[in-house]
């Protein structure tokens, strides 16, 4: 995969997100140091290298969830400042994976509804950007990604969800409210009441039956399995958006 990457120095990478994040982001703690073990990051930044990489291969394409699955309800919470950091990171609330990541889904989706059950997307593919962002309000690697290796989020391989009836549109219960950083989150963790522990199992079985793998102290973060064939992104919502209505037109 590494024809279909561009290699950034990164110094430049960090650079462009410190730019990034002064301008659209409300001042947080001082930036850490980031020095990375490698020279540099596989990123791509460039809406038409990234058009490129699609022409290549139409797997490397971000797709829209709201298109993909039918039905399919979004709270995406960092569109909002109702998540962790208590800030507005995403400017728009939408959701991409990648083709075969959102083909997935949409199996999984429709043997969900066999059981009166669906998806609720909390957050999907995530710029690097943002993933700069949230370590430097929580520098823990147990539950934000280490900016020096770059998140499956933004591989467009990963996909926090829960689960909601279909009747009622209430949310199934859970062993804690997303972003829950505490032990309860862990996929581990059965200290919690039966209906909980029930419904995150069969969550994990169902995920697992199309080629997803649970994340080991979240229990609503998926990893698409070949994660690590895609190259990590820093593509905005509004270019991907772009991208969607000029190939349609």
């Amino acid at each position: 995969m590494a024809d279909a990457r561009r290699l950034i120095p990164a110094g430049a990478v960090l650079l462009s997100v410190a730019i990034i994040m002064t301008i659209s982001c409300a001042k947080g703690p001082e930036t850490i140091n980031l020095e990375r073990p490698e020279k540099g990051l596989y990123i791509v930044t460039d809406i038409g290298e990234y058009k490129k990489h699609v022409a290549e291969n139409p797997d490397m394409e971000l797709v829209d969830l709201e298109k993909e699955i039918e039905g399919i309800v979004l709270d995406i919470r960092y569109a909002t400042s109702n998540n962790f950091t208590k800030t507005v990171i995403y400017p728009q609330a939408k959701a991409y994976l990648r083709r075969p990541v959102a083909e997935a889904l949409r199996k999984a989706s429709d043997f969900l509804k066999q059981h009166n059950a669906g998806f609720k997307i909390y957050d999907a593919y995530r710029p690097y950007a943002a993933t700069v962002r949230f370590y430097e309000v929580y520098p823990d690697k147990q539950f934000v990604a280490d900016p020096r290796y770059g998140s499956r989020h933004n591989r467009g391989c990963a996909v926090d969800l829960t689960l909601v009836d279909l009747k009622t549109g209430k949310d199934y219960p859970m062993p804690t409210d997303f972003d829950d950083f505490s032990e309860k989150a862990h996929p581990s963790c059965q200290d919690l009441p039966k209906n909980a522990r029930n419904n995150r199992d069969f969550l994990f079985q169902v995920m697992a039956k199309f080629g997803f793998t649970h994340y080991p102290t979240e229990w609503w973060h998926f990893d698409f399995n070949g994660w690590e064939n895609y190259p990590l992104m820093d593509l905005s919502f509004e270019q991907l958006r772009q991208e969607d209505e000029s190939s349609e037109s």
